[in-house]
């Protein structure tokens, strides 16, 4: 577990210092956007105050989606312990948790999640934007579909149950 616990604090800062440095450092707003790597990369401010794409964000209550994240976070740690896994997969659910959150502190603190990413290639534009912690959340749960063991055998105590 201190994999998962170490993946979950480094996804955690990375995504609040991230968040830090566009806002405040480099002072991207609603008024300032900075095109970094254009049109890959770009920083547009967005205050996202539903889920993905902004679904449920009209109405749904800020503590709602903060205690559905909080309960995603709960079951991943709690399938973690009952089902000890791989390595890559107790990092996986670090990341997972760690961006989680990350973006539960963003509905405390705003009553939204802060989102600056916007990525846009070949002619089509994107008009969505998003942050890291998102990243991360997509990068733990598609490692996890990937790296997960089912009977937990890629663990050193799932092995020792086992002998």
């Amino acid at each position: 577990m201190k994999l998962l616990w170490i993946s979950a604090a480094i996804a955690f800062a990375l995504d609040q210092l991230s968040k830090y440095l566009v806002i405040h450092v480099m002072g991207v707003s609603q008024f300032n956007p900075v095109d970094v790597l254009p049109p890959l990369l770009n920083f547009r401010y967005g205050e996202n105050r539903g889920i993905n794409f902004g679904l449920l964000g009209d109405g749904t209550s800020v503590w709602v989606l903060i205690a559905i994240a909080c309960a995603i976070c709960a079951g991943v740690l709690w399938w973690m312990w009952k089902h000890p896994q791989p390595a890559l997969a107790r990092i996986c659910a670090g990341l997972l948790i760690g961006g989680a959150l990350a973006n539960v502190l963003d509905r405390v603190l705003y009553g939204y999640v802060l989102d600056f990413l916007n990525m846009s290639c070949c002619g089509i534009t994107n008009p969505f934007v998003f942050n890291v912690a998102d990243i991360f959340i997509f990068a733990g749960a598609i490692g996890l579909v990937f790296f997960a063991k089912e009977d937990g055998s890629g663990s050193k105590r799932a092995r020792k149950k086992g002998a």
